[in-house]
């Protein structure tokens, strides 16, 4: 047969092999593999993708301008009056969180939120909507709220009980709720929205009186015109930006909900990519097990003229198409399931999402076929090479040590799976990391699986005296184990790893959270109040002492660092992200002449509470994690800008929190003489007991521009956001545990025929189908527990890792996690392992010894 004429027959033949090859089930465990991967993936990146087409269909709208000015301080008036001389437009907010409360006498409930003051023409680009009530239709909002009036979003609108009509307490002033607020462009994706929204009308912020010295305000302004104008003004104020001033546009804009997403996806990605990890290992065993299947089918091609290249073409072919539709399947199941990613994280979100594009489904796609050309190349090519003397001889000619070229195609494809991980991973520190992790985690759980089986050799050797079908069932289940102990290490270890990341998003992230709790002394303090002006202090402290409360007052005062020994301090000066940060915002410095208690002095002493030591140099004590942060040393000089004038500081200790003690703690102290003269806020924190929960709506009541921090309703929303995020972590990981139950079913199927063999010849020399049925039950239970015990004693190990290391928690480890996952893993395996098994028992010995080997 001429080879073009074959060749135009290899896609029809392949094709016609592939149906067949479907229909007698050689290839569910490839198609199985390959779509629980892709789905993996491509639930995680449809979802992300969402989130990216926001950020940059709507990224001016999520600005609410086309150029926005942001500071911790007020813009100089000059900038404002240079924009409208160019013809921009010009609109300014600030936003700062505040106490509000509602109602009088008994029934008056107060509420932590965020206020966001906006002046005429806001928003520039998108637009307000509004309700009339919480839970009715909206519709586009007409201007901003009057002068007078607040609009309240739907959350604070439940949390207070508001109705449209109510009055709100702000400050010194009372507002009338004109409208529920439903979408706000601006606000756009925040992630971590702890306190609800208020939206006032700028020009009744003075009045209030909530702006005083030490709060924490963001003033922005915002810019929309001409494109080229935009540019201009934007190149222009790029020059004169002083710290604490940024500018953003649609290219950079919301640089935290950016970050947050990248996170988001990595992380996501890096748990789809364990799913994909543990699929490539069913890809090889099933291929494997497709290559012994098909040696006679391709002996006898061979010797009806088939060519080696003809062999190669249509299996290839055969590949490429499975390849195409187990993608293509898999996108789809990615598709609905990136929709329960949504709803569980859709409360952590605040604007829709437009549906996501094509490129997931392209990427998983892509990703299915280069693991299947990555791990079924291989044993492919060596279907090629099968001889026509195995049609008399039954001998595969290449059988011995593997060919150079089928090392270096597992090769290739471990490099394929390396360089995937690298892409998931974003950048090349991170992705050593999760090579690294992933070939570590893989060999110490290997080498744990292999001391096990070692282990349970030496049980069966101490059971062989005992007698009867049970002990038959045991001894021949651990037995088969052993016999097979490369599959059956690669099954635990493919088990173990699923079952492991389970347990640490479950049972371990539970125990690390009630941890931190139970490190809350019982009577810490539950409660902040900030904002207290000096003429107020008096007040307040006797205020408190009616009640019987007798908290500590601190005073606080802002500042900025300006330069470290000299030299000018900057976020490029530091690679680390929270470095960046802390130089870039003002610190809230203090002062007093003793240590603070719960503070213990680490490195150097503490200050002398005199006057400023030589060069009018104050004294400073540092928290010893700031120094580490930003590079601080004992005898270190730092200059700081506090309201417009230098001060300088030397450290001369460092000093060690204990911030589970929930009392106020700053990072910089200094003695009174240094800071004493300069504006300040005082701050003080205590423990009110549940019975006297009224006491905060008399204090804000008495004291309006105070602001009162609920740490309990935070860390219960903080607890809340966790939860979410978890189950939709665990989600992911349900692909995992999927693909290590796909891995269990692909070795014991890989072995089968071999298994087959066994089993017949122990039914012809008198075992009965009960004996061999306990003996299989025992293997698999005997897998599922050494799962289950790996898993549990890595999540065991992880947990004290984190608790100790990264939370500086002492929790007691949770020891029944072992038995617990011993039992949870002998039950799964045993379930899903079963249907590999039970059709091999109901062979008779005649029929399983007439199939071979």
């Amino acid at each position: 047969m001429p080879e073009r004429r074959v060749a135009s027959r290899s896609l029809p033949f392949a094709w016609r092999m592939l149906r067949r090859d479907a229909r007698a089930g050689e290839l569910h465990l490839l198609m199985a593999a390959l779509v629980v991967a892709v789905a993996a993936l491509t639930a995680v990146g449809f979802f992300t993708d969402r989130v990216r087409q926001a950020l940059a269909l709507e990224a001016n709208q999520l600005l609410g301008a086309d150029l926005l000015l942001i500071a911790d301080h007020p813009w100089a008036p000059q900038i404002a009056e240079d924009a409208r001389a160019k013809g921009l437009q010009l609109a300014e907010t600030r936003t700062f969180p505040s106490m509000v409360s509602a109602g009088d006498g008994d029934e008056v409930r107060t509420q932590l939120v965020e206020i966001k003051a906006v002046s005429p023409g806001y928003p520039l680009r998108g637009g307000l909507r509004v309700a009339s009530a919480s839970g009715v239709p909206d519709a586009p909002a007409a201007g901003i709220p009057e002068s007078g009036t607040v609009w309240v979003d739907e959350r604070m609108a439940s949390l207070m009980s508001l109705q449209v009509g109510e009055s709100l307490n702000v400050g010194r002033i009372r507002l009338r709720v004109a409208q529920v607020l439903t979408y706000e462009p601006d606000r756009g994706l925040n992630f971590f929205s702890v306190a609800p929204r208020l939206l006032m009308n700028l020009a009744d912020v003075e009045a209030t009186g909530l702006i005083v010295p030490g709060s924490r305000v963001s003033y922005r302004l915002l810019l929309a015109g001409e494109y080229k104008i935009i540019n201009q003004f934007r190149s222009f104020i790029d020059k004169s930006l002083k710290r604490g001033e940024r500018v953003e546009d649609a290219e950079n804009g919301r640089p935290e909900i950016r970050t947050a997403l990248e996170r988001a996806q990595r992380f996501l990605g890096l748990a789809a990519l364990l799913t994909v990890v543990l699929a490539t290992v069913t890809v090889a065993l099933a291929s494997r097990r497709y290559m012994q299947r098909h040696l006679d089918p391709c002996a006898v091609m061979r010797c009806l003229g088939a060519t080696q290249g003809f062999l190669l073409r249509i299996y290839l072919a055969q590949f490429l198409l499975l390849g195409l539709i187990a993608s293509a399947v898999g996108c789809l199941l990615g598709y609905a399931a990136h929709f329960v990613l949504y709803a569980w994280l859709a409360q952590l979100l605040t604007t829709p999402l437009p549906l996501p594009g094509f490129l997931p489904a392209i990427q998983g796609g892509l990703v299915g076929l280069l693991l299947l050309s990555g791990f079924s190349l291989p044993p492919l090519l060596q279907l090629r090479q099968v001889s026509t003397l195995r049609v008399l001889r039954r001998e595969f000619l290449s059988a011995g040590t593997p060919s150079l070229r089928l090392i270096g195609g597992y090769a290739f494809g471990i490099a394929l799976l390396a360089g995937l991980m690298f892409w998931v991973a974003g950048e090349p520190r991170l992705g050593s990391y999760v090579v690294g992790g992933f070939v570590s985690a893989m060999l110490l759980f290997g080498i744990l699986a292999w001391l096990a089986i070692r282990a349970l050799g030496v049980l069966r050797s101490a059971r062989r005296s005992s007698s009867g079908a049970a002990s038959f069932g045991w001894r021949y289940g651990l037995a088969s184990l052993r016999r097979h102990q490369a599959a059956s290490i690669v099954q635990i270890v493919a088990l173990s790893l699923g079952f492991m990341a389970l347990l640490l998003l479950t049972v371990t992230r539970n125990e690390l959270l009630d941890a931190w709790q139970r490190a809350i002394p019982p009577e810490a303090p539950n409660r902040f109040v900030v904002n207290i002006q000096p003429d107020q202090r008096d007040a307040v402290r006797q205020f408190f002492a009616q009640d019987g409360l007798a908290p500590e007052f601190a005073p606080m005062v802002r500042g900025r660092l300006v330069a470290i020994n000299g030299t000018k301090v900057g976020p490029d000066r530091y690679e680390d992200d929270r470095a960046r940060r802390l130089v870039e915002r003002e610190f809230n410095l203090s002062y007093r002449s003793g240590l603070p208690e719960g503070n213990m002095v680490t490195a150097g002493r503490w200050f002398n509470a005199g006057e400023p030591g030589p060069g009018g140099e104050g004294e400073a004590s540092v928290e010893e994690g700031l120094a580490r942060t930003l590079g601080l040393r004992v005898g270190d000089r730092l200059d700081f800008s506090v309201a417009g004038e230098p001060v300088a500081m030397r450290v001369v200790g460092l000093r060690k929190l204990n911030w589970d003690s929930m009392r106020v703690n700053f990072f910089v102290l200094t003695p009174p003489a240094v800071l004493e003269g300069y504006p300040a806020s005082w701050i003080t924190s205590f423990y009110l007991p549940d019975e006297k929960a009224e006491f905060v709506n008399r204090l804000v009541r008495e004291f309006p521009n105070l602001t009162v921090i609920d740490v309990a309703a935070i860390v219960r929303q903080l607890k809340s956001i966790m939860d979410q995020v978890a189950r939709a972590v665990q989600f992911v990981f349900l692909f995992t545990l999927a693909a290590g139950v796909i891995v269990l079913y692909a070795a014991m199927a890989s072995a089968a025929d071999e298994r087959r063999y066994e089993l017949a010849i122990m039914r012809a020399l008198g075992a009965r189908r009960e004996q061999l049925r306990r003996a299989v039950l025992a293997e698999l239970a005997a897998i599922g527990a050494l799962s289950g015990l790996v898993a549990a004693l890595g999540s065991l190990v992880v947990g004290q890792i984190l608790a100790r290391q990264v939370f500086n928690l002492e929790v007691s480890p949770a020891f029944w996690l072992v038995p617990g996952g011993m039992v949870g893993g002998g039950l799964l395996v045993i379930g899903a392992g079963w249907f590999a098994s039970a059709k091999l028992l109901r062979l008779t010995p005649l029929e399983s010894l007439r199939s071979g080997v």
